[in-house]
């Protein structure tokens, strides 16, 4: 699953890559958790003719997807994440599949490998391989409270982890390429179906994990020292992939405790 990232980009890098302007600058943020708000690219709406700005906005939303249909917020579990196997058919994610796609800027995501047997566990910062930016497919909905308040969430989409990310998780967000960020967010001309190749390994961006402290367990440690890297421990090694704890619960995308 994903429940834990950073992005640590400058505002310009951000722009750039995603090709969105006026996104307002921002601190680095090293340990960003769910409930916590989140830079978000959604379509723009259709621009007047001659129109310069770019065809997507950055907004800011809420970790943690509440679908319409929610009557009290309290009373329904906190929805991080989304699989791309199900989430077109699931009540939850299904009109956001279809209507409200989005990507989530970030440098990288957290994981963390966990030991069956000591009942350990080894943080890991996965990062994109060519140190870009790296967009997350997301999905978003806005929750509208009896007294008209508004509230815009998000979920990030999740697959199966690639062969040199399972010993740590056997989950990882769809890290989509910026060739396919068009498609993904065009919600008018690609339903769920057109969209499913890009769930495919060979679709997503490269990652690398590097093993990190415990230190970024807590949320409340954000500085850039949470990136410091460490040796591994022995049972979070690929050779050990059979030791490590991450069979697929049901309800994954709900999110646990944040230690």
């Amino acid at each position: 699953m994903c429940g834990r990232l950073a992005l640590t980009h400058a505002r310009q890098e951000v722009e750039r890559y995603f090709r969105v302007a006026g996104v307002e600058d921002f601190p680095p943020r090293y340990n960003v958790a769910p409930t916590q708000p989140l830079l978000v690219i959604t379509a723009a709406e259709r621009r007047p003719a001659g129109s310069n700005l770019p065809d997507r906005d950055a907004v800011l939303m809420r970790w943690g997807l509440l679908p319409a249909r929610v009557k009290d917020p309290k009373d329904f579990p906190l929805l991080i994440n989304a699989r791309s196997e199900t989430a077109a058919g699931k009540a939850s994610f299904r009109a956001a599949m279809r209507h409200r796609r989005c990507i989530i800027p970030a440098s990288g995501f957290y994981e963390w490998a966990r030991d069956k047997a000591s009942g350990q566990s080894q943080a890991f910062w996965v990062r994109p391989r060519d140190g870009e930016p790296v967009g997350f497919a997301g999905l978003h909905e806005t929750w509208i409270g009896k007294d008209g308040s508004e509230i815009d969430t998000c979920a990030i989409v999740t697959m199966a982890a690639p062969d040199d990310l399972a010993h740590i998780h056997h989950r990882v967000p769809v890290a989509l390429r910026p060739e396919h960020h068009d498609r993904w967010l065009d919600v008018r001309g690609q339903g769920p179906a057109d969209i499913a190749d890009l769930f495919a390994p060979d679709a997503q961006v490269s990652f690398e994990p590097v093993a990190i402290s415990d230190r970024v367990n807590k949320v409340a440690n954000s500085g850039p020292d949470v990136l410091e890297p460490v040796e591994p421990r022995a049972f979070a090694m690929p050779g050990a992939a059979k030791t490590v704890a991450n069979e697929a619960a049901d309800g994954e995308e709900v999110q646990p405790s944040l230690f």
